[in-house]
């Protein structure tokens, strides 16, 4: 009786593994853009989603490999989160992957951009 509870609970320790390690797989999975070939660890947060998810930031990790590609990555990665809480792709950039190389500086291989979701 004792050898029997302890292999269910072995069997439900492990499952509760599985199905915990395949959720944090698809969360890496959903951050990550492909593009040229090179695969990009991003993330979209509000700057203060206490005063409004509105406004937000978009980190995309790598950028030292392929600025151009890193700039791709990271307006995709803003239309989803934009989409995601206003169901639009509608973007007022105050420093987007279209802005001046100097005011998109690379910190520890990342580049960081701002901007506020339109409303539809």
């Amino acid at each position: 009786m004792k050898a029997t509870r302890l292999a269910l609970l072995g069997i439900l320790c492990a499952t509760v593994a599985v199905a915990v390690a395949g959720c944090n797989r698809k969360k890496n999975k959903v951050n990550l853009i492909t593009y040229d070939g090179i695969e990009f660890r991003t993330d979209a947060q509000p700057i203060d989603k206490k005063v409004t998810l509105a406004d937000f930031y978009v980190r995309v990790e790598g950028a030292a490999i392929s600025l151009d590609s890193a700039r791709k990555a990271g307006r995709d990665r803003a239309y989803r989160y934009c989409i995601e809480n206003y169901g639009t792709s509608k973007i007022d950039w105050v420093v987007g992957p279209d802005a001046d190389p100097a005011r998109v500086p690379l910190v520890d291989g990342a580049v960081t951009f701002r901007g506020t979701c339109g409303r539809p």
